[in-house]
């Protein structure tokens, strides 16, 4: 079975590189966006145009699943599109419950784009757990655009993290949640400035498990492959295939930082 991963960019590689720590010997196709990215800064009418416009594109290539790998398309669109759609659909859900459950009456700032934190679906999530008081929303806009760019760990991309986590009293927190998949490959910024009782959560195992559930997946014997698009065109560019290579390097050096 081809397993697709979709993200509005490169975020969601940080749900396909857990997808193939865990499932090594799956077929996965990994859909880009690219031509539409940043969704978070447009309108959800918008947003639910170009994701069913990759679906359409995905289900042409046979897949048998699609993760939407993007917590803003999530927010937007997952309804819809499992309305429409008939193969399994696993979605992104902010880490809120795990922040929850690992540190019981704490404070939890969740970070996304400014759609997801303004959306009715995470404030169904924040009401189905009771979470009210708990529960505190940031939009973190400009991390999207430093990743796309690769610019990780710059001097811009700290100034801009310490501006925007200045004003919380952090001895109240117990963690941080990265509620939107480009978010990952700042770990190491956000890390250093983060007091060591915060700890930094995302939701990517969370996703991949819900796919096993969801899915029959069954003994494969052959290495396992990935396929690479930018909003439908295959990629096979040798410097657009060693730039993906390199987000995958960032996300094994991000995979341990908690």
């Amino acid at each position: 079975m081809k397993i697709a991963f979709f993200d509005s960019g490169i975020g969601g590689l940080s749900v396909l590189h857990h997808a193939m720590k865990i499932l090594p010997q799956e077929e996965f196709i990994f859909y880009a966006d690219e031509d539409n990215v940043p969704y978070g800064t447009k309108t959800p009418e918008e947003v639910l145009a170009c994701v069913d416009a990759a679906f359409r594109f995905l289900i042409s290539q046979q897949v048998g699943a699609i993760v939407v790998a993007c917590n803003t398309a999530t927010s937007v669109a997952v309804k819809i599109m499992r309305e429409k759609y008939s193969l399994p659909i696993i979605g992104m859900e902010p880490a809120l419950k795990l922040a929850l459950d690992t540190f019981p009456n704490r404070k939890v700032l969740v970070t996304a784009t400014a759609i997801t934190i303004t959306g009715e679906k995470i404030r169904r999530l924040i009401k189905n757990l009771h979470a009210e008081n708990l529960a505190e929303l940031k939009a973190l806009p400009e991390l999207v655009e430093f990743a796309e760019r690769q610019e990780f760990n710059s001097a811009a991309v700290e100034k801009y993290l310490r501006g925007e986590m200045a004003n919380y009293d952090w001895e109240k927190f117990s963690s941080l949640v990265l509620g939107c998949t480009h978010f990952n490959y700042f770990k190491d910024t956000l890390r250093k400035i983060l007091p060591p009782h915060v700890k930094i959560l995302d939701g990517n195992a969370g996703t991949i498990n819900e796919l096993i559930r969801r899915i029959n997946l069954t003994k494969n014997q052959s290495q396992g492959s990935i396929e690479f698009f930018y909003s439908g065109r295959r990629v096979i560019d040798s410097a657009e295939i060693m730039r993906l290579e390199k987000f995958l390097r960032r996300l094994d050096d991000m995979e341990a930082i908690k």
